[in-house]
């Protein structure tokens, strides 16, 4: 797939992304791009050493393989902006300004945490202040509640988007397309973003769908559809800052998907049987991380992993060490 070239689909008549020609990344996003990619990357390998050393109560969805694309997403938007995620690595929370230690304490069940303890094991951090908004229950939970901070942000005239992130198992859910008949209705400033790694938990998408990209379904709301390369930031970058661009001016929203692979089992441990060794997404593997690596001098990258793998470290050393929750903290920060 060419990286800088988007594929837009929709119905005749409805607004299209255009290509343009790409212009070099600023420099300074090029570098906080990987650094936020290396922290998530590192927290992935932390909690797979974790799980297999100490009894561990929750469950974790490793990211690793699939950092390029919250992270390339999250660089497009504005500190107010919404995020609404699914559950696989940590990097939209890395992505939208989360410290590290608050995610290692919640993932630990921790006070520390940015829950306080409350989300141990399942990433369910949140931080409103800079737009983390939280996961829901249930895979797929993000459209309605995406969809209505997009309404509320246009009700204030805030100028705000909100991004519904999600998986491409999670398409299929009704939610998906209720919110997107009124929110392409009411241009609402609202963005989906699927993240498609071709498995839904242990089969082939292809097993399942009838339609091989999830983009196709965005011609029939009349809404751009893209398809963008996800092992690559920096066309990933590009691709959400003219979707913010075009909800933010009164648009509407976009379906964007990025094609990915899931490097790891579907939670730590999950021995894959389902997969071969020799599976196409495997074999012809990039790393995202090495892809932007490659567009930054090598001593700057050497720096810059360096220091998010001590700062994974030490946030990891201050979650063991930070006293576990109370129970009683099931009864803080609800309305009675």
């Amino acid at each position: 797939m060419n990286t800088t070239t988007l594929s837009a689909r929709t119905r005749k008549g409805a607004p299209h992304v255009q290509a343009q020609a790409p212009k070099p990344l600023p420099t300074p996003l090029l570098e906080s791009m990987y650094f936020r990619m290396a922290l998530a990357r590192n927290i992935d390998i932390v909690m797979a050493t974790h799980t297999k050393e100490h009894r561990f109560d929750g469950w974790w969805h490793p990211g690793e393989g699939q950092e390029a694309a919250p992270i390339g997403a999250t660089a497009a938007l504005r500190t107010d902006d919404y995020v609404f995620y699914q559950g696989r690595g940590s990097a939209w929370a890395l992505g939208k300004g989360m410290a590290a230690d608050g995610i290692l304490g919640d993932l630990l069940g921790k006070v520390s945490g940015s829950t306080g303890g409350k989300g141990a094991g399942v990433p369910h951090w949140s931080d409103p202040a800079i737009g983390v908004m939280g996961e829901g229950a249930t895979l797929g939970s993000v459209f309605h509640v995406a969809a209505g901070a997009a309404l509320a942000a246009r009700l204030r005239g805030t100028g705000q988007v909100a991004i519904a992130n999600f998986g491409d198992g999670t398409a299929a859910r009704g939610t998906f397309h209720e919110t997107m008949v009124q929110a392409a209705a009411w241009k609402l400033p609202l963005i989906y973003f699927c993240e498609n790694n071709g498995l839904v938990v242990s089969m082939r998408l292809s097993e399942i769908s009838p339609t091989e990209n999830i983009a196709d379904y965005a011609a029939g709301y009349g809404i751009p559809g893209v398809i963008v390369d996800g092992q690559d930031a920096d066309a990933v970058y590009r691709v959400t800052e003219r979707a913010v661009e075009r909800a933010r001016a009164g648009l509407g929203p976009t379906l964007i998907e990025a094609k990915v692979v899931r490097r790891r089992g579907h939670w730590e441990g999950d021995p894959q049987q389902y997969r071969a060794p020799d599976d196409a997404d495997i074999a012809g593997y990039r790393d995202p991380l090495e892809l932007l690596r490659a567009r930054l001098p090598a001593d700057v990258a050497g720096r810059l992993a360096a220091e998010a793998e001590r700062t994974i470290h030490l946030a990891y050393q201050a979650a063991l060490a930070a006293p576990e929750a109370d129970p009683s903290i099931i009864w803080k920060d609800i309305y009675a």
